[in-house]
C-alpha cells in the first residue's frame, strides 16, 4: 500500500531499516506531485503577500521531497544494491528537472518580488532578510530572468548533470570494487605491518580464496603504498587506483568531458564567464581569478620548500640503494623510511594507541569540555547496518539537541571516503527545538582477528574531521532551514571539521583517548615528541599536493575544451608541476575525482575551499592555543559565532566576529613548516 511507505512521512526515527528499492518511485512521484501543488498554492496567491504565504511557504514545499531523497541517496551511497541504484537512478531525472524548474517559474518569481516589496519585508530580522536575499539571488543566478527558450535548455542541462555526475559516482565504486590482486607469495608482502598481512588474508578467506587480497580501497592500498617492500607491488596497486574508471565497462572519460562542456554552457546561458565565476559568486572568493590568486599565492609562497624536499628525498633514497629516478609509487615508500631515519619516528608506532573506541570516548570528552554537550550510545535507532553505531547529543542545560550514525568501515556496497551528512533539520516550535539528525561515515581500519580497530594517526584526524561537519550541524541554532547547520558557503563549510583536527596534535587532548589497547598507558613522552618533531615532514609537499588538486579543479572549469588538449593529457599536464615525480602514461586520478564530479557542483571549482578553510582554521586555532586547548569560554565563543549561525551571517563576518580580524595566512604557513 502506498500509505505504508516508508520514504512518504519521513520522521524520527528514520526508518532506514525498512526503505526497499521499491518504495522509492511511488514515494518521489507523490512527493514531487505533493511540492507542485505546493508551489502552486504560492503562485496562486492573490492575497497580501507576507513572509509566511511566499518564503516560508516556499521553504517547505520541498521539505518532505528533499528527506526522502536525501535517505534514498544515502542508502544507495552505504548500502546500494542493483536494484536501489536502478531505483535512484530512475527518480533522479524527474527530481532535477522538478528542482530545475522552480527558479524558472515566472509566477513564483513574481510572488518573491512581490513580497520583496511590502513593509513587512523591509523590517525583516538579519536572518530572515538574508534569506530572502540569497533566494532572490538563487532564482536571478539559476535562470529567473531567462526566457523560455533560454529556461527550457537550462532544464535540460541541469537534468542530464544530474543523470551524469550521478552514473560518475556509480563508475568509481564500480571501478575500485572490481579490482583486486590475490598473492599467494608471502614474501612479497615483506615490509607490511602484520595487521595489515592478516587483514589481506582474512580478506582473501572472505572470497574464498587462499593467499592475500588486496583491494584499492583505503586500509589495503595506503599500507601497500607505505610500507611494502615490494616494488612491483606498489606498482600494480598505483596504476590500478589512479586508472580507475579511465577504460572498459566503467570508463568516465566521455562522463567528464560531457560534464565540463554542459557546466560551462550552463555558465554562459546565466551570463557568466564561466563555471568557477558562477559557483563563486555567492561564496567567500566572489571570482575563480580571486580563487586562482589565492592558490598561486600559496604556490609561490611553497615551491622552494617544495623542490629541496623532493632532493632531499631523491638524495635519500639513492643512499639506500633506489631507483635512479623515482617514481610515484616510490615517493611514499621512501618517505616513510626517511622519516623514520630523521626522527626515529614510524607512524605505526602510534597504532596501537588509537583503538577506535576510545578515539571516539576521548573525542566526545573534548567536545564536552569546549562546547558543554554530552555525546552519549542510544539504542533504538534503526539501522542500514549491524556495525553502524548511534549516538544522542546532550546540552548542558538537558535540552537534548539530536542524534546520529556513526558508520566507520568499508564495505563493498559502501562508496570510499569519508563524509557527513544530515538527515533531519531542527526547527523551533511553540515547545523548543526539535531535534537534528546527521551521521559520520568513513573507511577506517577494521579489526582483525582478535586485534580491535586500531587506527593511524591520519585515521584519527578523519574523525575528529567529520564529527566537527556534524557539529556544525547538531548545534546549528538558526531557524531557516536553509541556512542552518552546514549550509554556508563552501570555502567557509571546512572550518569546523579542520579545526578539530587540531586537537590531534594536543598533548592534553591525546591523553583523554590516546591509550595503548592492552596496557591503558598514554602515548610515552618520547614517542610524542618524535610526532611533534615529525609533524612538517615533507609539508610543502602536503601542500602541493593540495594546490595542485585545486588548480587542476579551476583549470577544468576556467579553460572550456581544456585548450584542445585530450582530457587525461590535460589533467596531467595540469598537476605535473605540483608532483614529486613525473608521472606515468595513463595516469587518470580525474576519472574517480568525485569531489568534483560525482555531484552536479559539489566541490567543482570549490577544491580551494580546503586550503582557504585551513588559512581560516589555523588561525582560528591559536586562539585556543593561546587561551588553553581546553578553553571552555573559547569553545563556547567558537559555538556562538561559527557552529550556531549556519548562513544566517556573512561569513567572513562570522570569523570576524570569533577572532576581531580578517584572517592571516601566516598561521597555515607556520603549521605546514613553510618560511612565510
Amino acid at each position: 500500500m502506498l500509505n505504508e511507505n516508508p520514504l512518504l512521512a519521513l520522521a524520527e526515527p528514520l526508518p532506514f531499516d525498512r526503505v526497499q528499492a521499491f518504495h522509492v518511485q511511488p514515494a518521489v512521484t507523490q512527493l514531487v506531485a505533493d511540492a507542485r501543488a505546493a508551489l502552486g498554492v504560492i503562485e496562486q496567491s492573490d492575497g497580501p503577500r507576507t513572509y509566511a504565504n511566499t518564503l516560508d511557504a516556499l521553504e517547505r514545499a520541498t521539505d518532505s521531497l528533499e528527506r526522502a531523497m536525501g535517505v534514498t541517496a544515502h542508502l544507495e551511497s552505504v548500502a546500494t544494491t542493483p536494484e536501489l541504484r536502478d531505483a535512484y537512478n530512475a527518480v533522479q531525472p524527474i527530481v532535477s528537472e522538478f528542482y530545475s524548474g522552480i527558479p524558472l517559474s515566472a509566477p513564483l518569481y513574481a510572488a518573491l518580488k512581490a513580497f520583496a516589496h511590502t513593509d513587512e519585508a523591509k523590517t525583516l530580522d538579519a536572518t530572515r532578510r538574508r534569506f530572502l536575499d540569497k533566494t532572490l539571488d538563487s532564482f536571478r543566478r539559476e535562470g529567473a530572468e531567462l526566457d523560455d527558450a533560454g529556461k527550457q535548455r537550462l532544464t535540460a542541462i541541469n537534468v542530464e548533470l544530474a543523470q551524469l555526475t550521478t552514473r560518475y559516482g556509480q563508475h568509481v565504486l564500480d571501478a575500485t570494487n572490481a579490482f583486486e590482486l590475490i598473492l599467494t607469495d608471502r614474501a612479497r608482502l615483506s615490509g607490511l605491518p602484520q595487521r595489515v598481512i592478516e587483514a589481506a588474508e582474512q580478506s582473501a578467506k572472505s572470497k574464498g580464496v587462499e593467499g592475500f587480497r588486496f583491494t584499492l580501497q583505503a586500509p589495503s592500498f595506503m599500507p601497500v603504498m607505505t610500507y611494502a617492500d615490494d616494488r612491483d607491488l606498489r606498482r600494480q596497486l598505483y596504476e590500478a587506483y589512479y586508472s580507475r574508471a579511465s577504460s572498459g565497462a566503467f570508463d568516465n572519460r566521455e562522463h567528464v568531458t560531457r560534464i565540463l562542456s554542459l557546466r560551462h554552457e550552463k555558465a554562459i546561458l546565466l551570463g557568466f564567464k564561466d563555471f568557477a565565476d558562477l559557483v563563486l559568486v555567492d561564496r567567500m572568493a566572489k571570482q575563480g581569478a580571486n580563487a586562482k590568486a589565492f592558490l598561486d599565492d600559496l604556490h609561490a609562497r611553497s615551491v622552494e620548500a617544495f623542490h629541496q624536499e623532493n632532493k632531499d628525498l631523491r638524495a635519500f633514497a639513492a643512499s639506500l640503494g633506489g631507483p635512479a629516478e623515482l617514481a610515484p609509487w616510490d615517493v611514499g615508500y621512501y618517505a616513510e623510511k626517511q622519516r623514520v631515519a630523521l626522527y626515529d619516528f614510524d607512524e605505526e608506532l602510534l597504532r596501537p594507541y588509537f583503538q577506535l573506541d576510545s578515539v571516539l570516548d576521548g573525542l566526545f570528552q573534548l567536545v564536552h569540555r569546549i562546547y558543554g554537550v554530552t555525546i552519549e550510545p542510544v539504542g533504538g535507532l534503526p539501522v542500514w547496518h549491524e556495525s553502524v553505531q548511534t549516538f544522542r547529543v546532550v546540552d548542558e542545560n538537558g535540552a537534548e539537541l539530536g542524534a546520529f550514525y556513526a558508520d566507520l568501515f568499508p564495505r563493498e556496497e559502501k562508496r570510499d571516503g569519508a563524509w557527513m551528512n544530515h538527515f533531519l533539520t531542527a526547527e523551533r516550535t511553540d515547545n523548543g527545538w526539535t531535534r537534528h539528525v546527521g551521521g559520520i561515515f568513513g573507511n577506517l581500519t577494521p579489526a582483525v582477528g582478535g586485534t580491535p580497530s586500531l587506527l593511524g594517526h591520519r585515521e584519527v584526524e578523519t574523525v575528529f574531521h567529520e564529527l566537527g561537519h556534524l557539529l556544525h550541524h547538531l548545534l546549528s541554532r538558526v531557524e531557516v532551514r536553509s541556512l542552518a547547520g552546514t549550509n554556508v558557503a563552501w570555502d567557509f563549510v571546512e572550518l569546523p571539521s579542520q579545526i578539530m583536527e587540531n586537537f590531534c596534535w594536543e598533548r592534553e587532548a591525546l591523553d583523554l583517548f590516546a591509550r595503548h589497547h592492552k596496557t591503558g598507558e598514554v602515548i610515552p613522552d618520547e614517542l610524542f615528541q618524535k610526532m611533534q618533531r615529525a609533524k612538517t615532514f615533507r609539508g610543502a609537499n602536503v601542500m602541493m599536493r593540495q594546490l595542485g588538486l585545486a588548480t587542476l579543479d579551476l583549470r577544468l572549469h576556467m579553460e572550456p575544451g581544456l585548450g584542445g588538449m585530450e582530457l587525461l593529457a590535460f589533467a596531467q599536464a595540469a598537476v605535473q608541476s605540483f608532483t614529486a615525480t613525473v608521472l606515468p602514461k595513463g595516469y587518470a586520478m580525474v576519472t574517480g575525482f568525485g569531489h568534483l564530479f560525482s555531484h552536479p557542483v559539489g566541490y567543482a571549482s570549490g577544491y580551494y575551499s580546503y586550503k582557504w578553510a585551513e588559512v581560516l582554521d589555523a588561525d582560528a586555532f591559536g586562539r585556543f592555543k593561546q587561551a588553553g586547548v581546553f578553553s571552555r569560554e573559547v569553545g563556547q565563543a567558537f559555538r556562538d559565532a561559527i557552529l550556531a549561525k549556519g548562513d544566517s551571517r556573512d561569513p567572513a563576518q562570522l570569523f570576524r566576529d570569533f577572532m576581531g580580524r580578517d584572517p592571516d595566512l601566516g598561521a597555515l604557513l607556520a603549521r605546514s613548516g613553510i618560511a612565510a
